[in-house]
């Protein structure tokens, strides 16, 4: 079965709305318009449009070609094949429609600036949080540093009272030897005088005997 009249499918799709055979200059000029918008988005930004395009790609999944060709039954093998061909051609561009569309959305609403503008306040909140834990770190090596220098005092003090300990013990020790010296010398002399006074008692004795 031939549908009568003017094809569809026989009419150059360069005429619809979005091309789809684009020139050689127009494809290069696209992709490096395309890789320029990409790399000025920020992460936020590229994970929605990331996002956007999954969703689409899973409602508008164009069906088999088998299941399109059971579809048209009564076509010839043909009419069924270039049916299929404007099929992706109408889907494909309605993908474009669809990624145009909502990419003019959020240009007009600026969902980018605001996703990216979020995405530099995270930023600068996560640094902000790292400095306030190098400020915590800072402050807590200065806590353990004055700790240290506390404790080396402290021992310093008791090291100095240890000295001085030690220095009267050594000093109480040289009074004491010098004590126990003027002890002996203080015995000898008592030992002196008492030989002395037996030695006068023994001549006194002998000149009382012999007169």
């Amino acid at each position: 079965m031939r549908i009568q009249g003017i094809e569809p499918w026989s009419v150059p799709w360069e005429a619809g709305p979005r091309h789809l055979h684009l020139q050689e200059e127009d494809t290069v000029g696209t992709s490096i318009s395309a890789e320029s918008f990409v790399s000025a988005m920020g992460t936020r930004h590229m994970e929605m449009k990331k996002s956007f395009k999954f969703c689409i790609r899973s409602l508008l999944t164009p069906c088999s070609k088998q299941e399109f060709c059971q579809a048209f039954p009564n076509f010839t093998t043909a009419e069924q094949e270039r049916l299929h061909r404007m099929f992706i051609q109408v889907i494909t561009s309605l993908h474009g429609n669809v990624e145009d569309e909502f990419q003019s959305v959020c240009l007009e609403t600026q969902v980018g600036t605001a996703l990216d503008t979020i995405e530099q306040l995270v930023e600068e909140q996560a640094l902000d949080r790292l400095f306030s834990d190098k400020t915590n770190v800072m402050d807590v090596a200065h806590d353990l540093s004055t700790m240290k220098k506390d404790q080396i005092q402290y021992l310093t003090k008791m090291l100095e009272t240890a000295e001085e300990q030690n220095q009267c013990l050594r000093d109480r020790v040289e009074l004491l030897k010098k004590e126990r010296l003027d002890v002996s010398g203080m015995a000898n002399a008592v030992e002196r005088l008492r030989s002395g006074s037996v030695m006068y008692g023994m001549y006194n004795s002998n000149s009382l005997h012999n007169p």
